[in-house]
């Protein structure tokens, strides 16, 4: 129980301090105007609230990574609380920041656009490729786990492919809305199911009289009972708790409808503290409820939707149980969204398709929605490993996009190049040795072959910017982007061709 509440405090003050310290090394100014307000165009760049903006950002970036990631990292024992505090404050929570607000001075830029800006021309087309993949694997996964969830609280006649259309369905029609009114008026509903019943399995939790693991140096080991090495694989387990790629996917949308930069801390910063906290009461209510052959067991039987299932009546009863399992629902059902609708805005900034039209919207959605229908009858987790690790080489490359911004402009760059360096070292190792990849035996040797490939591309990342940053004049927008924005006539979104 120490753990767990100690861990929680953690995060908060790693927001207040350290999420300051963050804010200040950016040098955020508040009385520039931003996209959501220069560029308005009543589809996209829409001004909304601070508090609106923090609902979607969670509801966005969790899907149900901070609870499926942490109920599988549970198999490692307390030792996930680790890399859950640790990764969320000093990795996770500046990688979101940093590229939020790199989008928001970059006219609300998504991912591969700021690659190519600040890591070179040549890689967008890596990144556009990196990111349209992970999109795709992220919007599939966040379809056949609420559907799986669904399906277990609804009558048999409602099977599991029934829910897949009916939720794809749902994504068509949000698709065709302003995202004032797609998010905008629907995630505060989200947000509020999601806060009350993660608040009320904590609080069950703590109060239940349940034992909830401790990290002490007896429980400082690998309780795996697959014996899996705690490094890299804990660090692809749990990812949306810690530290996900997929996130740099989704701040850009909420930087072009922020109003201000000083929301930025609480926005980015601060919804992914949250979502940490969400990860460690997740892993301890498996930990608590569950011995590792047994949640092992319950996970290999399907997905870890089963072990939501358990815990939310477990630990809640039949009907807040069933409001638990709704929380969960709506997590994935939201980044599902958002994350097709930003794939759709990569594609068509790519190809430079304008969304000012549903025609054109329809046009890239459907076949997307047709590919990722296809991609549902693949094993879950299959998919899983996969996502995995595009999940972190896209937070590798925004880590490295992060540095090369704070290097360029003189600022403190540590702060995002020693997480880079450990999440690429990460990488590198779990792709050498995992099934997807190389198949090589995890040990010294492909440790060290991992550390030797990582600081050769650490290397040439380094050659690479400092050649850039000598070829910057004074007055180079690249490092002027506190400029204000020069206003560009914008059509309106039409919704009636």
């Amino acid at each position: 129980m120490i753990t767990l509440i100690g861990g929680i405090a953690l995060l908060l003050l790693g927001y207040v301090f350290y999420g300051r310290y963050i804010e200040n090394n950016f040098v955020i100014n508040s009385e520039r105007k931003t996209p959501a307000e220069v560029l308005t165009d009543g589809y996209d760049f829409v001004p909304m609230s601070k508090s609106k903006n923090a609902i979607i950002e969670l509801l966005n970036i969790a899907g149900t990574g901070p609870i499926f990631g942490p109920i599988m990292g549970a198999l490692y024992g307390p030792v996930a609380y680790i890399w859950i505090v640790i990764g969320c404050i000093f990795a996770g929570a500046v990688h979101d920041y940093m590229i939020g607000m790199i989008s928001l001075r970059n006219n609300g830029a998504h991912l591969p656009e700021l690659a190519s800006k600040y890591l070179g021309k040549n890689l967008k087309h890596v990144v556009n490729i990196f990111t349209i993949i992970l999109l795709m694997l992220v919007g599939t996964v966040f379809v056949t786990s609420p559907a799986n969830l669904i399906a277990s609280i609804t009558p048999k006649q409602a099977t599991v492919g029934m829910i897949t259309i009916l939720i794809f369905i749902y994504y068509l029609v949000s698709t065709v809305l302003p995202i004032d009114k797609a998010l905008g008026k629907v995630y505060p509903f989200f947000g509020a199911i999601l806060i009350i019943s993660t608040i009320a399995i904590g609080i069950s939790l703590l109060f239940g009289g349940h034992k909830i693991p401790d990290l002490t140096r007896s429980t400082l080991v690998n309780f795996n009972p697959n014996n899996t090495p705690i490094f890299p694989a804990l660090f692809f387990t749990i990812s949306c708790g810690a530290i996900s790629g997929f996130h740099a996917t989704q701040a850009p949308m909420v930087s072009r409808t922020s109003t201000n930069e000083r929301e930025g801390r609480f926005v980015f910063y601060g919804m992914m503290v949250a979502e940490g906290i969400i990860a460690m009461i997740w892993a301890a209510a498996s930990m608590s409820l569950f011995d590792g052959q047994t949640l092992n067991e319950m996970i290999n039987s399907g997905t870890p939707s089963a072990v939501v299932n358990k815990v939310s009546l477990m630990l809640l009863g039949n009907v807040l149980g069933t409001l638990g399992i709704f929380g969960v629902i709506v997590l994935p059902l939201s980044s599902g969204l958002s994350a097709f609708r930003s794939l759709r805005i990569i594609i068509s900034d790519y190809f430079h398709i304008k969304q000012d039209t549903i025609k054109k919207i329809l046009m890239i959605t459907i076949p997307l929605y047709l590919v990722s229908y296809t991609l549902t009858t693949i094993d879950f987790n299959i998919l899983w490993r996969y996502f995995n690790w595009a999940n972190q080489v896209t937070a590798v490359i925004s880590l490295l996009v992060s540095t090369r911004y704070l290097y360029l402009k003189n600022r403190n760059y540590v702060v995002t190049l020693i997480p880079g360096a450990l999440m690429l070292y990460a990488c590198v190792v779990y792709i050498l040795t995992q099934p997807i990849g190389f198949r090589m035996d995890l040990g010294l040797v492909s440790y060290i072959l991992g550390m030797l490939l990582s600081m050769g591309l650490l290397g040439i990342f380094w050659i690479q910017g400092v050649k850039q940053k000598a070829s910057l004049s004074s007055d180079s927008l690249l490092i002027n982007d506190q400029l204000p924005i020069i206003p560009r006539k914008v059509k309106l979104f039409s919704q009636t061709k």
